[in-house]
C-alpha cells in the first residue's frame, strides 16, 4: 500500500473541521481523532448509547469529504453479511446455460470471477480508491467469529477471497468501530485500535451542542433543558435520554412554541426522551409532575 497523506494537519484541525459539520469534540476526542489518521490506526469507541460514537463516524466522513460505508452489526451477522458473498443464483444460471465444448475448470474459473462477487461493507471499503470512512456499528453486537474476520482487515487492511486472492486496500480508509459494552471484545482486536471513551458531556459541552443544533431556542431555555435531562440521567432509567434526544427535546419545545420548562411542558413532551413507560412513571415521580 503506498503511503498516503493524512487528512488532518493537527490537533486543533480536527476540531474546527468537526465542529464545522456540527460535531463538537472534547480536546480528547480531537486528539484520538488526530492520532488515528496521523498514524493509520482503527479507532475502537467505547461508552454508553446516545452519547454520540456513530455521530463521530459520520462527521469525520463529513469534515475529510470521505464516502461512508457503515457495517451495522447484530446478533447472528456473518461473513456473508460483513465481507463478501457469491451471487449463488447467477452462478447457477451460467452453469446450467454452460458454453459449448467448455471443460469444468473453465467454468469454474468463470463463475467465481468478479462478476458473480457480492461485497458487502468490509470489501467495500478495501476496494474504494477514494477517501473513506469505515464505520463497524455496535461490534459488540456481533459474535466473536466476526472479529476474527476483522483482524486481517484491521491490521492490513486486505481481504482474502480464497477463490481470487488476497485483495489489498489501494487507499487505506479511517476505521471507527464502535461499541456499547455489553460484551468484552477481544484483546486481539483492542491491540489493533486506539481507544477512546465516550460518555454523557459535561452541563456546558451539552449546552454548547444544543445551542448549535437549535439557535432559535433562548438561552435560558437550553440551560433548563440540559439541567433536566442530567437530572433524568441521574434517576438509573432504563434507558437514559442521549444526547441527541436532548437536541429533539429543544426542537420539540420551539416547534410547541414553548418558552419554559415547567412541570406542564414536561408532562406533555416527556415522551421524546423517555421511551419507556416505567421510566416515564420514574421521572414523573422523581421531577414532582402532578
Amino acid at each position: 500500500m503506498a503511503p498516503q497523506s493524512p487528512q488532518f494537519g493537527s490537533v486543533a484541525d480536527v476540531a474546527e473541521r468537526l465542529a464545522g459539520v456540527g460535531y463538537l469534540a472534547s480536546t480528547a476526542v480531537a486528539t484520538t481523532v488526530y492520532l488515528a489518521d496521523r498514524l493509520g490506526k482503527p479507532l475502537l469507541v467505547e461508552g454508553p448509547a446516545g452519547v454520540g460514537k456513530t455521530e463521530l463516524a459520520k462527521a469525520v466522513a463529513a469534515a475529510t469529504g470521505s464516502g461512508l460505508v457503515r457495517l451495522q452489526c447484530y446478533e447472528g451477522i456473518d461473513e456473508a453479511r460483513a465481507l463478501y458473498e457469491w451471487n449463488h443464483a447467477k452462478q447457477l444460471l451460467r452453469i446450467t446455460a454452460g458454453k459449448q465444448g467448455e471443460s469444468w475448470d473453465q467454468t469454474r474459473d468463470d463463475v467465481f470471477s468478479e462478476e458473480f462477487l457480492l461485497p458487502r461493507p468490509l470489501l467495500t471499503a478495501i476496494r474504494r480508491t477514494d477517501p473513506t470512512v469505515l464505520l463497524v456499528d455496535e461490534i459488540d453486537k456481533a459474535d466473536v467469529e466476526v472479529e476474527g474476520l476483522l483482524l486481517e482487515v484491521l491490521s492490513d487492511f486486505q481481504v482474502t477471497v480464497p477463490e481470487m486472492g488476497t485483495i489489498t486496500a489501494v487507499r487505506r480508509p479511517i476505521a471507527v468501530l464502535t461499541s456499547n459494552s455489553t460484551r468484552e471484545l477481544s484483546e486481539a482486536l483492542k491491540r489493533r485500535c486506539l481507544f477512546l471513551h465516550l460518555d454523557f458531556p459535561d452541563a456546558e459541552l451539552e449546552r454548547r451542542i444544543v445551542a448549535s443544533r437549535v439557535p432559535e431556542l433562548a438561552d435560558a431555555l437550553v440551560d433548563a433543558l440540559v439541567r433536566t435531562v442530567r437530572v433524568l440521567r441521574g434517576l438509573e432509567l432504563r434507558k437514559s435520554p442521549s444526547v441527541a434526544e436532548t437536541i429533539d427535546w429543544g426542537r420539540t419545545l420551539l416547534a410547541l412554541g414553548l418558552d419554559t420548562l415547567d412541570d406542564e411542558a414536561v408532562r406533555a413532551t416527556l415522551g421524546v426522551v423517555l421511551k419507556h413507560q416505567s421510566d416515564t412513571t420514574k421521572a414523573a415521580t422523581e421531577l414532582r409532575l402532578n
